[in-house]
């Protein structure tokens, strides 16, 4: 022991105390009874029984002297005792001061040898007594304030006045007054030296060193009850609540970290962990199923208590660490807000007194939310209603703040004091998380986060998130803030981070590494190991083998006897896509000095629970999760590596449930909505009820009463889920931020995501698909799933961001670097639903012109090997408002038939695109090639259309003429459907195409346009024979009404064929007239066409059809044929007559003049070199599959032009 200065220490080895008077008296617990308890039952008698317990004197500090005394004149030891040697110990039995050579310096010792006082500098003495093995206790104390240092010693050690013990090699030392260890050299270790006292609000550290033997003796009995889960839940918890139920800031109430500090200290680690696992678990189970009230006191109660727990550092990390108790899975039942079951249960009735619903629709069935409309009364008890949403709101707002604080707990990446940080651990876990509820989804349902829990868990971490992200932000200014975040596309190939079997836009991801490895070489210095990709390779093709399947479908993922999973699952080998990245050594070439040698880094990529912070921060040049950063990418930091993985992780949860829970949200505003029509057509049929019906009328007011009661109860629901699911949320507190705010940021996420990636060329393959599909579904969430207040429009930003999702749709629709079938078809999806409303077709409009034509170009391409309907929708919705009697929003037929039926489907308003039109009409007129293959293509598909549509009306027809009257397949009815819908779109691409570009067809001097006016015209005869001929099976199935084929009717068609014949025969010049009405009248399939198209005009115009009139007639659809468009219709079957009279008036052509294959048209072309002839249309169109010649199958390697000698 060595002292600076004047100090006093005592060694209580034997607990004899020199002098009791010179020992300053202290007391270390306020209540004296409990003190005096516990040290009888430290220091008990071993001559007072239990009889005389009640009888003992109080005891003290003060008392504890002479009281020790007591004990141990009853038990001193024997000489036997005395001479018993104990292993690992040299010396006499009691230890004391060596006072004849073990000092250095000017001591005073005590006559017992147990006390001593320096007064030079640095004086040291040793003890009497040497340990070698084992573990041994010692307790000194401290009895004035001073520099001391306390310590171990060899026989060898040698000190003087300026080296004591701990200041030589062979001496180790701990100096409590300045936290410090010694060794020659000196570290911080310790905690300064403080004992334990109870005060009546807060412990105190100090006072008497006996206090910590007794709490350790209380906590010897205490801890194992502390693992009881009953005793933590009904008496730990409880007592912890209590501590909390002041009120006040967690802060406020250090109680429970100081309780905290006392377990860890007095307790063994394994009943710590257990306590507090069961601790964790008591409160999960109280939070999850606590009743709702209408405070939510219970709710704030267990997260208040939650966050004093996770305030104290090792506990937090000790729970995060441990993969029982607080696992992400389980953890997530802490941000969740539970729907009550009845809206009694949560008060809401009290919340919420006046309920309210729309109750103005349009003639579509439609909200129509204009407030200049609203009456008085209805204004009141909106506002009355949206008051009670706002004060249920507040409520909510107090649970949102706390599980943003549990989480902002979760990732404090500061605390690295104990060991890794909470960030890390809490990453691991979270990816763990992601892995689990990816991997078993469409397997084991039960092993999966519930999607409502995910919806929560989304907000709040994405609240959380972005705080830390614009800290970060205030740190370093030359970062990014979180309005503008997104993911580094580096992370997607450098392998640091674990994206499962997850499918990749290029396709798996060991085929990208071996096809792509020179690219990453080039463009991200990242250079692949040809070893390891042969082995990866060879791997891959035992597995393929041993499976003995054929190659799957993109969408199917099923292997072994597995489930299916979702086409976002996809993966041919099922789990194989990131096996490269477990094993494979990755070499990384730093571009930082261009001109020398690059040098080469092997990087093992780590399981997930195997990473530490290094591996995701970096360090000493080790970019960490940005490795492989291109040329493409800016070379500025963004964000902390961390969050970046965090944020990523939150964009594949939203893909995993989130969206399609979004989506079921919705269904409750969805039957308020009905239940509101209903309501209001009651109240209306109320009103008409006549006197004389009282039957009736009590009939209408009991589903009245029942209507109203349900309105009711859905209205308050909705409330508590747009509260808890659509509610706003403290961000930052200081800004507010709606989960709609939380989707839009997360859509714009993803938009730089993707941009980013694009800019790498052909690495964007190794983009994940979900990032893509989550953009997609985002803004369909927005712009369908928030409530009609929330609009999109007052969003920041609205349309930079519509244009910059346009732009992505627009390119990558048709992306040669995305293989994945699935993502493919949703790509084209989302731009077919983009083109068909105003706000988002006008963004389209607003890309960049070069972008534009490219993506006509692409729906352009021929239709033949590719998913043609969709992009024959697109373009039907450009035309959509602009075709002929084309500007209805329900099928006119069915508001004639079913005028009052607001379930009938309705259609989007017509938004046409004059500027897409353009540039079709452009790229048409420009290319010929194209032109010609875009429209045989089209023709091609519209026969195959039609003929199926015939084929399947032929076997419904049968069906319903059977004697047994045999039910039609429901899926038969649909394709039925869908084939004629398809027929319909394609006849609206060509007249579309006719109005645009008619020289295509007309101008004879074009190679094609000959052959495609005659297809043209086959299909449209062929199309009006079918539909328009006496007592035609398509007449006969329409009138069965059968259910599945309400679009099925003569409107749609045969407007559609006859706007493309006003447009060939009325709007175009007279040489381009002439020759449609030629080619049309010529055609074998033709018959009597003007009759057959008048047949379908009535000839008085304005005039309604009856009811049982045979014909169709578009003078019964005034509504939606303009009185122009009646007129060239006029004007189109009196040119039609005239010309069939002159041309049945003209000299027939002689049978061997007409061509051998359809005896049709003249003979017009020869075949090289076998001299066979027929018409030049037969000829063309046979050219385009085969070069055989009709007669012979000679090779035709030519068609020249043949006229008849005039002399024949």
């Amino acid at each position: 022991m060595s002292s600076k200065g004047g100090g006093t220490a005592l060694t209580r080895r034997n607990y004899r105390l020199a002098s009791d008077t010179d020992k300053p008296k202290a007391t270390g617990i306020v209540n004296e009874k409990l003190l005096s308890d516990y040290l009888h039952h430290v220091f008990p008698s071993t001559k007072q029984g239990p009889a005389l317990a009640s009888l003992r004197k109080p005891l003290g500090f003060q008392e504890l002297g002479a009281h020790l005394e007591r004990l141990l004149s009853e038990g001193e030891p024997t000489e036997d005792t005395r001479d018993q040697l104990i292993e690992g110990r040299l010396g006499p039995q009691t230890v004391v001061l060596d006072h004849t050579s073990g000092f250095e310096g000017l001591l005073f010792v005590d006559d017992d040898l147990l006390g001593v006082i320096g007064h030079s500098n640095f004086s040291s003495i040793r003890a009497t007594t040497c340990v070698y093995k084992g573990k041994w206790a010692y307790e000194v104390l401290i009895s004035s304030q001073g520099l001391m240092q306390i310590g171990w010693c060899t026989l060898n050690c040698r000190f003087n006045q300026e080296e004591g013990v701990g200041d030589t090699p062979d001496s180790y030392a701990y100096d409590g007054n300045r936290v410090r260890k010694w060794n020659v050299t000196t570290t911080n270790y310790g905690k300064e030296e403080r004992l334990v006292e109870k005060d009546c609000a807060s412990w105190r550290l100090h006072g008497e060193p006996t206090v910590l033997i007794t709490l350790a003796h209380i906590f010897n009995h205490f801890a194992p009850l502390m693992c009881k889960v009953y005793l933590v839940e009904d008496v730990l918890m409880s007592f912890l609540l209590g501590i909390l139920e002041g009120g006040g800031s967690v802060d406020e109430h250090p109680l429970i970290q100081q309780l905290l500090d006392l377990f860890w200290l007095l307790m063994e680690d394994y009943e710590v962990n257990e306590c507090l696992k069961q601790l964790m678990m008591s409160l999960l189970r109280a939070y999850r199923f606590s009743p709702i009230i209408p405070d939510l006191g219970f709710q704030i109660h267990y997260l208040r208590l939650t966050t004093a727990i996770l305030r104290h550092e090792k506990s937090r990390k000790y729970l995060l660490s441990n993969k029982f108790t607080f696992d992400v899975l389980r953890s997530v039942v802490f941000f969740y807000i539970k729907t009550p079951l009845r809206v009694k249960e949560a008060g809401l009735e009290e919340l919420i007194p006046t309920t309210w619903w729309p109750t103005r629709f349009d003639k579509e069935g439609k909200d129509e939310r204009d407030p200049k409309d609203e009456t008085a009364d209805e204004r009141l008890r909106r506002r009355a209603y949206e008051r009670g949403c706002q004060r249920l709101k507040k409520r909510i707002e107090v649970v949102e703040e706390l599980q943003v604080q549990i989480l902002r707990l979760l990732l404090n990446n500061k605390d690295k004091g104990t060991g890794e940080a909470s960030r890390y651990i809490f990453l691991n876990k979270f990816r763990k998380f992601l892995q689990e509820n990816a991997s078993n989804r469409g397997q084991h349902p039960t092993a999966l986060c519930p999607p409502e829990y995910m919806v929560c868990f989304l907000h709040r971490l994405i609240t959380a998130v972005r705080t830390y992200w614009d800290d970060g932000k205030r740190k370093s200014p030359g970062s990014v803030n979180s309005e503008e975040a997104y993911v580094p596309p580096q992370l997607f190939y450098n392998g640091k981070v674990d994206y499962f079997d997850l499918q990749r836009l290029g396709g798996l991801l060991s085929h990208l590494k071996k096809t792509l490895k020179d690219d990453l070489a080039s463009k991200a210095n990242i250079i692949i190991d040809p070893a390891e990709i042969q082995a990866t390779s060879m791997d891959d093709l035992d597995e393929d083998e041993e499976s003995g399947a054929a190659q799957r479908p993109f969408g199917a993922a099923a292997m072994g006897g597995a489930l299916a999973r979702p086409s976002w699952l996809s993966s041919p080998t099922l789990g194989r896509a990131n096996r490269f990245l477990s094993t494979a050594a990755v070499s990384l070439m730093t571009p930082r000095r261009p001109l020398a040698p690059p040098e080469k880094v092997k990087v093992r990529t780590l399981a997930v629970e195997q990473r530490t912070e290094e591996d995701i921060e970096g360090s000493h040049g080790n970019d960490g999760l940005l490795l492989g950063r291109p040329l493409e990418e800016p070379d500025q930091p963004i964000a902390e590596k961390s969050l970046l993985e965090i944020v990523d992780g939150i964009v594949m949860m939203y893909n995993l449930s989130v969206h399609q829970q979004l989506g079921k949200m919705v269904v409750v505003s969805d039957d308020v909505h009905e239940y509101a029509v209903a309501l209001k057509d009651t109240e209306e049929k109320i009103a008409r009820c006549p006197a004389r019906r009282p039957d009736i009328l009590e009939e209408l007011q009991k589903s009245q009463k029942v209507f109203a009661e349900k309105l009711n109860h859905l209205s308050r629901r909705l409330a508590w889920i747009n509260a808890t699911i659509y509610s706003k949320v403290i961000y930052n507190l200081v800004l507010e931020s709606q989960p709609m705010l939380d989707v839009y940021w997360l859509l714009r996420v993803c938009i730089r995501t993707i941009e980013h990636a694009d800019n790498t060329g052909s690495l964007f393959a190794f983009a994940p698909e979900f990032y893509l599909n989550v953009a997609m579904n985002a803004y369909s969430a927005l712009k369908n799933y928030f409530s009609p207040a929330n609009s999109m429009e007052e969003l920041p930003g609205y349309e930079e961001t519509l244009t910059q999702l346009a732009a992505i749709l627009a390119k990558h629709f048709a992306d040669p670097r995305i293989v994945g079938t699935d993502i493919k078809d949703s790509l084209m999806q989302a731009l077919a639903s983009y083109v068909c409303y105003p706000q988002s077709l006008r963004a389209v409009e607003r890309i960049p012109e070069e972008q534009r034509v490219a993506m006509m170009r692409n729906l352009l391409a021929p239709y033949e090997q590719r998913p043609w309907a969709q992009t024959n929708w697109i373009l039907v919705r450009l035309w959509r408002g602009c075709g002929f009697g084309y500007r209805y929003t329900r099928l006119p037929h069915l508001l004639k038939t079913k005028p009052e039926d607001a379930n009938l489907p309705s259609l989007q308003k017509p938004c046409p695109s004059l500027l897409l039109q353009r540039h079709m009409a452009e790229l048409l007129s420009m290319d010929k090639d194209m032109a010609a293959s875009f429209l045989n293509s089209v023709l091609n598909q519209l026969n195959w259309a039609f003929s199926e549509f015939i084929g399947m009306i032929q076997e419904i027809q049968q069906a319903a003429e059977r004697p047994e009257r045999n039910f039609v397949d429901t899926r038969q009815l649909k394709v039925c459907a869908t084939c004629f819908d398809l027929s319909v779109s394609l006849l609206r691409v060509l007249e579309m195409t006719v109005t645009l570009v008619p020289e295509i067809f007309l101008d004879w001097s074009r190679p094609s346009a000959e052959l495609l006016l005659r297809r043209l015209a086959q299909l449209l005869n062929q199309v009006l024979n079918r539909v328009t001929a006496e007592r035609n099976l398509f007449d006969r199935v329409v009138n069965l009404r059968l259910p599945g084929l309400e679009s099925v009717d003569h409107y749609p068609i045969l407007v559609a064929v006859t706007g493309i014949l006003v447009r060939i025969l009325v709007d175009g010049e007279r040489q381009g007239i002439s020759r449609a009405a030629s080619v049309l009248l010529s055609d074998p399939f033709v018959g009597p066409l003007g009759p057959t198209v008048a047949a379908s005009i009535p000839s008085a115009p304005g005039t309604m059809a009856p009811a049982d009139r045979k014909h169709f007639s578009l003078h019964a659809y005034t509504d939606y044929i303009s009185e122009e468009e009646e007129r060239k219709v006029e004007r189109m079957l009196a040119f039609l007559t005239e010309e069939s009279k002159q041309a049945a008036a003209s000299t027939p052509t002689s049978e061997e003049d007409l061509c051998p294959i359809c005896y049709a048209h003249s003979i017009s072309a020869i075949f090289k070199p076998c001299s066979h002839k027929s018409c030049k249309a037969c000829i063309n169109q046979h050219l385009m599959n085969n070069k055989d010649c009709f007669f012979c199958k000679a090779t035709i390697t030519g068609v020249e032009d043949y006229s008849k000698p005039a002399g024949s």
